[in-house]
């Protein structure tokens, strides 16, 4: 399965204010939130691709979205990436 990279770039007064929302959500396997210097990354993985298409319409995405809104200083940023493990099958893949 796939995995999503998400990255937001919030203005620095709003930078608390992102809290990732979906743990409940079915199908959610990970979906961790990691902070950097000057931007937040979520990455996320869902169990199928039914289920990563339901969080893309529901509720807690939708709320995410509106948390960020008219605090990000850019677009967020999201890629789903195809895993292409290698050397050790156990650290070469999410």
């Amino acid at each position: 399965m796939s995995v999503v990279v998400v990255t937001a770039f919030p203005v620095p007064e709003h930078r608390a204010e992102a809290i990732a929302r979906v743990h409940d959500e079915p199908g959610v396997e990970l979906y961790a939130l990691h902070e950097g210097a000057d931007r937040l990354v979520m990455i996320e993985k869902y169990e199928s691709e039914q289920a990563r298409s339901q969080h893309l319409k529901g509720a807690a995405l939708a709320d995410l979205r509106a948390a960020f809104d008219g605090k990000l200083s850019s677009n967020l940023d999201a890629q789903v990436l195809i895993p292409r493990p290698a050397g050790n099958a156990q650290k070469g893949a999410l």
